[in-house]
């Protein structure tokens, strides 16, 4: 997967991972005048953003995208920045996961033990920060054991989760990506705001029990990247090496089981919608055909149904969008290069000199 060289990674105030004043040989990244304090233990919102270098965003979304259907897990090394963890690199963790979860076993234990061990060997003073996973296809937000493990490492201190979705990174052509920390045990949020998992975010019909049982439980931080010089460059060479493949892509082709999967899912919503209240009768809903039932409470049971109806309608929207930009691009590339190989077959280039 490619992605325009143009995407913005930067941030013209903050251009280098250098320009940190915490990356010095004196003072170790990792040991800031914040963890003495623990300003987080007292404000359990403290942290609110997140900046990846392009290493660390590289890995964790090829990662994420070898593993195919099933979870994939890892670890983000790093330092804190007053409210802000700043991730400097990401390595993966030998352990098996499942189309639904995914947990760290003895052997990822000994496996990170020996790895920062390494890392120390070769200078790199980076703290392990917080872990990763992936959820293919079924958006950014923490499952029920994600938030149990999220809390475990929250035990060990200042720590982050990220989710990565590797099929919505490649239809959408841009990482979907969130980062998140729970609350404490019986914390409710100020003014009774909800948690990360709120909000209008498209979760399959099977992940929704799921999705919304544990939403009050974590918060979203805001995610920010930023690269230096070096980068810059790197970046430059891998676009001139591999734009010739980016062009030649189909996204209709690498993103039909992805888009087919939504499809199926969204039909299953409409019957899930429709299928209750059409076997108790009622009164057409928006004028779309969907009964509501009657009774005292009908009026907040319309509500709701029109809420989930107009998700519905936005995601098909989405899909729709999605599949005509991947049949736009494919005619453009046809306009342009379909003649070249009837025109090579006849000798000629087509070229205004012949």
């Amino acid at each position: 997967m490619e992605l325009p060289l143009t995407d913005k990674l930067t941030s013209n105030h903050l251009d280098a991972l250098y320009s940190y004043t915490h990356f010095t040989a004196n003072q170790p990244p990792s040991h800031t005048g914040d963890h003495a304090s623990k300003p987080w233990v007292v404000d359990p919102q403290y942290f609110k953003s997140v900046r990846i270098s392009p290493v660390a965003l590289l890995k964790m979304v090829m990662h994420a995208r070898s593993g195919g259907s099933l979870e994939v897990m890892g670890m983000m090394q790093g330092f804190i920045d007053h409210s802000t963890f700043v991730i400097t690199d990401a390595f993966r963790l030998p352990v098996e996961g499942t189309e639904t979860r995914v947990n760290a076993q003895g052997e990822a234990d000994e496996y990170l033990v020996q790895y920062l061990s390494g890392c120390r060997e070769e200078s790199r003073q980076e703290n392990v920060v917080g872990w990763y996973h992936s959820h293919p296809g079924y958006g950014c937000w923490l499952s029920g054991i994600d938030v149990e493990t999220q809390k475990l490492q929250q035990l060990q201190g200042p720590m982050v989760a990220i989710v990565v979705d590797p099929d919505r990174t490649i239809s959408g052509g841009k990482v979907d990506i969130g980062a998140f920390r729970t609350f404490p045990d019986n914390y409710t949020p100020a003014g009774g705001q909800p948690g990360g998992g709120g909000g209008d975010k498209s979760v399959p019909l099977g992940k929704m029990e799921d999705f919304g049982a544990h939403a009050s439980k974590y918060y979203a931080l805001e995610v920010e990247h930023f690269k230096s010089t070096l980068d810059n460059k790197l970046l430059d060479a891998l676009w001139n090496k591999y734009w010739v493949g980016t062009l030649a892509g189909n996204p209709l082709l690498t993103n039909r089981d992805f888009a087919s999967s939504q499809m199926m899912d969204l039909g299953g919503k409409v019957r899930e919608l429709v299928g209750p209240s059409a076997r108790q009768g009622g009164g057409k809903l928006s004028g779309l055909g969907v009964a509501v039932s009657g009774g005292s409470g009908g009026a907040s049971s319309s509500k709701v149904k029109q809420q989930d109806l107009e998700k519905i309608i936005r995601d098909v929207g989405q899909v729709a969008v999605k599949e005509r930009a991947g049949l736009m691009a494919a005619e453009v590339k046809e306009s342009i290069f379909g003649g070249l190989k009837e025109r090579a077959r006849m000798g000629g280039c087509g070229c205004k000199h012949e």
